[in-house]
């Protein structure tokens, strides 16, 4: 084992700068290591069975421990141990071609940031060497914490547990010639949402069977033992053929341990070399066998049982994360690194073979890494309704040109918990048909559809933002009281949007059922507190919340949000018939200008009503025709696009991919909202107001929403909510005088 001096470096071909250690000659290296198993011009080893094939993955194996060990340890922090325990899957499936490698997993990260150095992708963001991968990790503009888009080669962002096998399954679906891996821990196994998740997909696609869950099953999680180390090899078997999987492939590392490691989980890279690469070639043919089940229509598990941290520095959860002592001039670190070092030749050996897997570097050849051909809309059949006349469904008149949508564009896909009818969008179902095996007309079912309908809203945000991460279209519709439960993984996608390198359809929400529209179900299905989480989120530059007032508006919201990308928009809006107060080019104005008048009424003292949401216009109106019986003047503006109402410098608006710099000047801020007194109205959280409230300088207050009651009628709930004209009437004039 030998330190190279910074003079012997130099002399190195460059992606070898900063590797500290580099090891003696490898045994028989001479015979299976003599030539890449990938041949030039070929993108995958020729048999999984050959010596050499297994030989090289073992190498490619300890590289990426060697990698993600020593780049975590430069900065004393991050999470080698997860990653470690499943190395030789990671390079099976390279080995075998397969580059399309999403992870549930973002402690992963490390060791993704290594497979994309081994194979040049990060050479796209000016990382060539070893060095400079060291000196990115964990820095802006550089190697985050945790996956995102915005690394060359990497799929799907990571964070969250519980996530990622909605992006695998949505590239399946999208790519059905393709093998999506995705690295799942037995820690992130205890999420409810991943069984019953791949369960659903599998029920309404049965022959999309192209993603394959990767189980690490390494006995621990992030900081304790994980809740399925119990399980014997046999029910975690059972429990996945229970789950619906139809080939499980199983290998376990203890079943080649020379070395007696007490417990039911080991560490190869303790074994004697010999079996060490009994054990390597067990994974390589069983990553082959699992993957060729899962591209033959099979849905398929591969598991890989072995201790947590295998190969670097601890074990069990104490190899989780490195902490400030864990530097790389600490001893146990250094002798980590020392014993996964290769030599010069090796290191050769592995790039090569990494750099011809699968065609080329992954930033090359992966999915995302090339926009999806969308065909073109072309003009969407909008319906102007008569302003003031009779009373429309927005959902509905919306619905209607979602089916548009999904008739021209075959990869379109809705997604609902089962509740379009009851949200009034049931035209939906009726022409793109709900998604099941068992043919109902009655009930608009059909195995063929495009409006996928699991109970789970963390199910149905998750492939639909998938899709759109793919670069698909897709519209996830919810009760606003429910949407709660699908938002984590709409905001991984809509902060990774941010900072994606590629232009992506934005990922569409409609939420229906608003608290107003549900009091007699009571304070269940009442909880508009979400819309303080998008409130927050507009902060983020690329978050649009919409707020239609009526039937007219909400086809333009929707038209105008069809043609954006690497976005998040979130269209909110009532099932109920409401009156129309807008026109198309109302809309569009209130789009560009945040709000657009409504009414305006003179009088000796002006009062600003700046309402969020259709509803809630109802009282503003009843206490406008008080107002005005008073001599007092009043202006209502339907504020639509709030995110417009900032300033500039209130967003990181110009941080993000597909920069949207609309915002209005306070010349035109103050036209829409200057008085004598400005009351802001919304039926949910009052921090959707702030744009309004952080720029006005009058006298102003707001009225939302509180909490939910069961009443009896929309009037009674916003009453229990102090939303009436009375109290609206009794502040304004407090104000004006």
């Amino acid at each position: 084992m030998t330190a190279i001096s910074p003079k012997a470096t130099s002399a190195l071909p460059n992606f070898w700068e900063g590797i500290q250690y580099f090891g003696e000659a490898l045994p028989e290296f001479e015979i299976y290591g003599a030539t890449p198993a990938i041949e030039l011009g070929k993108v995958a080893i020729a048999n999984p069975k050959d010596a050499g094939a297994v030989y090289q993955t073992l190498l490619a194996a300890d590289a990426l421990r060697y990698l993600t060990l020593q780049i975590t340890g430069s900065k004393a922090s991050g999470h080698p141990g997860g990653f470690a325990s499943q190395a030789e899957a990671y390079a099976a499936l390279v080995m075998l071609g397969y580059k399309n490698i999403i992870t549930e997993v973002g402690h992963h990260a490390p060791g993704f940031y290594s497979a994309m150095f081994l194979d040049r992708s990060l050479e796209e963001m000016g990382i060539y060497t070893v060095q400079q991968l060291r000196d990115r990790f964990r820095e802006k503009h550089g190697l985050l914490g945790h996956l995102s888009g915005y690394i060359p080669g990497i799929l799907a962002p990571a964070g969250p547990l519980g996530q990622g096998q909605h992006f695998a399954m949505a590239a399946a679906l999208l790519h059905k010639d393709k093998l999506f891996p995705f690295t799942l821990g037995d820690g992130g196994l205890g999420e409810p949402y991943i069984m019953s998740s791949m369960a659903h997909f599998h029920t309404a696609y049965p022959g999309v069977t192209n993603f394959l869950p990767v189980l690490v099953w390494n006995g621990y999680s992030q900081e304790h033992h994980s809740m399925v180390s119990i399980k014997t090899n046999e029910e975690m078997m059972a429990y996945w053929h229970g789950n619906g999987f139809e080939e499980v492939v199983l290998v376990d590392a203890k079943d080649f341990d020379d070395k007696n490691q007490p417990g039911n989980y080991v560490d190869s890279t303790a074994f004697s070399f010999e079996q060490r690469l009994a054990f390597t070639k067990a994974v390589l043919m069983g990553v082959d066998e699992a993957a060729r089940s899962a591209l033959s229509g099979k849905l398929t598990v591969f598991i890989i049982k072995q201790l947590k941290g295998a190969g670097v520095h601890a074990r069990g959860a104490k190899s989780h994360n490195l902490y400030p002592k864990d530097t790389l001039d600490a001893p146990h670190i250094v002798n980590a690194l020392k014993e996964r070092a290769l030599p010069h030749e090796a290191w050769q050996l592995v790039r090569t073979n990494c750099e011809r897997a699968g065609g080329g570097s992954a930033a090359k050849t992966v999915v995302t890494e090339f926009e999806l051909p969308l065909p073109e809309l072309g003009e969407l059949p909008l319906e102007e309704y008569h302003v003031g006349g009779e009373p429309k469904v927005a959902t509905t008149a919306m619905g209607r040109l979602v089916a548009k949508v999904g008739q021209i564009d075959r990869n379109f896909l809705v997604t609902n918990a089962d509740g379009n009818e009851a949200s009034g969008i049931a035209n939906i179902n009726q022409a793109l048909k709900i998604i099941h095996p068992t043919s109902d007309e009655l009930y608009n079912q059909e195995p063929g559809g495009q409006v996928y309908e699991p109970l789970s809203e963390d199910a149905c945000a998750g492939l639909a933002v998938g899709l759109a991460l793919m670069g698909a279209r897709s519209l996830w519709c919810s009760y606003e009281s429910f949407a709660i439960n699908g938002l984590p993984i709409w905001q991984t996608v809509t902060q990774a949007m941010a900072e994606l390198r590629r232009p992506t359809p934005s990922t569409i929400t409609l939420f229906t059922a608003g608290a107003l529209e549900q009091g007699r179900n009571g304070w269940t299905h009442q909880r508009p507190e979400i819309e303080a989480y998008f409130a927050a989120m507009m902060r983020n530059g690329n978050v649009f919340p919409l707020f239609p007032p009526d039937a007219n508006s909400i086809q333009i919201c929707y038209d105008w949000a069809l043609t954006t990308k690497n976005k998040g928009i979130v269209i909110t809006a009532s099932k109920s018939p409401l009156p129309i107060r807008t026109n198309f080019n109302m809309t569009r104005q209130g789009l560009r200008d945040g709000g657009v008048v409504l009414q305006e009424v003179p009088g000796d003292k002006k009062v600003v009503f700046a309402v969020i949401g259709d509803m809630t216009l109802m009282p503003v109106f009843e206490a406008a025709a008080f107002l005005e019986t008073e001599g007092i003047g009043v202006k209502i503006v339907s504020v639509i696009n709030p995110r417009r109402l900032y300033r500039p410098d209130d967003t990181a608006w110009d941080t993000c991919a597909e920069p949207d710099d609309g915002f209005i000047d306070d010349e035109k801020f103050a036209e829409l909202f200057d008085g004598d007194a400005l009351i802001g109205v919304t039926g949910g959280a009052a921090a959707m107001l702030e744009p309004i409230m952080l720029r006005s300088t009058c006298k102003r207050d707001t009225f939302a929403w509180r909490r939910g009651e069961t009443t009896a009628s929309a009037g009674e709930l916003m009453a229990f909510n102090g939303l009436t004209a009375e109290a609206m009437t009794k502040r304004a004039i407090e104000l004006v005088h």
